[in-house]
């Protein structure tokens, strides 16, 4: 389980924009020696890509292996990325092979890495290189044969269509795609529910020790979601936002929530965000069961 903010909130994040289009795996091991995809997503025989745009064009297409990162990957971590993509490709020719079937190559799984950045170095000595004439700029392909991919947000065009990707940035391409949420209809579940877990990654990047300045621009960029989200819910009164933000506090500790851990909640709702936050993050589970389930 990963104990990084980032890495959790943006599983949570793609995982929860994803779901209706299909099958989303989180944290999904693949044999050779042990590696784990952050996000493999197969898309439903259905599946299109609604009103996820640029985001949703890429999943729809086939299996995407997912790999977004906080800061620039280096070499080393962008070649582990490309063992994922093969130890992928190789599980799914053996079955085909056991099932006698054939396996078009267009079907195969692709790899995308989501960077906030990329030095012209990186992006040279992958030879990434733009489609202007299919994809938008930031959108860089390694050599067809290897089914890769890098998108690299802060070069993405500031639309709508890329919202759902620039939330992933950092600095200013980050601040202004929470800016762009915020004026999303209140209405809109999307916006909604991305509250929610910006809220959540926030708290928890907030009660990080000896914050970082990466640490301090993130809570930054978020505070002002952050804020929407605390004021509709005092004047609201609606408890279920506060409830969300708990459980995932829950399952950024101990993994997940199950029915023996899911008994705490009411008691921890009983409390304000700022005595909650630090009980979740601090207290053993027993601890919390002791103090908060009831009898």
């Amino acid at each position: 389980m990963t104990t990084k903010p980032h890495d959790q909130f943006a599983k949570q994040f793609l995982e929860e924009l994803l779901s209706p289009l299909g099958e989303v795996r989180t944290n999904q091991e693949v044999r050779d020696e042990t590696r784990f995809v952050d996000v493999l997503f197969s898309p439903a025989p259905e599946a299109q890509d609604s009103n996820l745009g640029l985001l949703g064009r890429i999943v729809v297409m086939n299996t995407a292996l997912l790999e977004p990162f906080r800061n620039q990957p280096t070499p080393t971590e962008v070649r582990n990325c490309f063992l994922k993509l093969f130890a992928v490709i190789a599980n799914a020719q053996r079955k085909a092979k056991r099932e006698k079937r054939r396996l078009p190559e267009d079907s195969l799984a692709k790899l995308w890495i989501i960077s906030p950045s990329a030095s012209e170095n990186l992006l040279a000595d992958f030879e990434f290189k733009l489609d202007l004439g299919n994809w938008p700029s930031g959108v860089y392909f390694f050599q067809k044969g290897f089914r890769g991919a890098i998108v690299v947000v802060n070069e993405l065009p500031v639309t709508e269509e890329t919202l759902w990707l620039r939330i992933l940035g950092r600095g200013e391409t980050q601040r202004l795609a929470v800016t762009q949420l915020l004026a999303l209809p209140q209405t809109n579940p999307l916006r909604q529910n991305t509250l929610r877990l910006i809220t959540s990654w926030r708290v928890v990047a907030f009660q990080q020790n000896d914050l970082t300045e990466d640490e301090r621009e993130l809570i930054m960029n978020l505070s002002q979601a952050y804020q929407e989200w605390e004021e509709t819910t005092i004047q609201q009164g609606v408890k279920q936002e506060r409830r969300q933000v708990v459980e995932n506090l829950l399952r950024f500790r101990f993994g997940e929530v199950d029915a023996e851990l899911a008994t705490v909640i009411n008691g921890l709702l009983q409390l304000s965000p700022e005595e909650f936050t630090p009980l979740c993050l601090q207290l053993t589970r027993e601890e919390l069961l002791a103090r908060f389930a009831p009898e």
